[in-house]
């Protein structure tokens, strides 16, 4: 919790109102912050001697519940403090763009690409956003909870099943 504490007062100073919500996750401190804001907060969170959050572990997207939002999750992790957080942030599904974080940290290259892939998150300033898992004239993004997961046909089962 103090490294929670520490952290949002640190962020609420430098970008005030951009924290959302600030929690422990299984002992894991997880941030969302407004989408206007994370390319901003990403920057600083690398830059700042006393976090020196330098590591991109991993970058995904998530798609809201209620099916209305579209959100990015960024893992950061401060190597010689054994530190690690969660990043939120979440945007519209009918506007689903965010800066992105290649020229902050070069490894979000292809997660963004599979990011983009599945959930169709526009990266703006992304140096080459192609598909890079599915084939280049599918018109959808497959991790969207727009399909049915099970054949329509079929009364045996519903998409209740699959937590829809």
């Amino acid at each position: 919790m103090e490294l929670l504490n520490k952290i949002k007062d640190t962020l609420n100073t430098h970008f005030p109102n951009a924290i959302e919500v600030a929690e422990m996750s299984y002992d894991f401190p997880v941030f969302t912050i407004k989408h206007d804001k994370i390319h901003e907060v990403l920057t600083f969170l690398k830059q700042d001697e006393e976090l020196n959050f330098h590591f991109l572990t991993d970058l995904t997207g998530i798609q809201t519940a209620d099916e209305k939002q579209l959100g990015v999750i960024y893992h950061l992790h401060n190597f010689p403090k054994n530190l690690r957080i969660r990043l939120k942030t979440f945007f519209d599904i009918n506007k689903p763009e965010i800066a992105t974080a290649t020229d902050i940290y070069p490894a979000a290259n292809w997660m963004e690409r599979e990011t983009y892939d599945f959930f169709g998150v526009r990266f703006k300033g992304h140096p080459n956003l192609v598909r890079i898992l599915n084939v280049d004239e599918m018109d959808i993004f497959p991790m969207r909870k727009e399909y049915p997961l099970e054949d329509q046909t079929r009364d045996d089962k519903s998409d209740k099943m699959f937590g829809r």
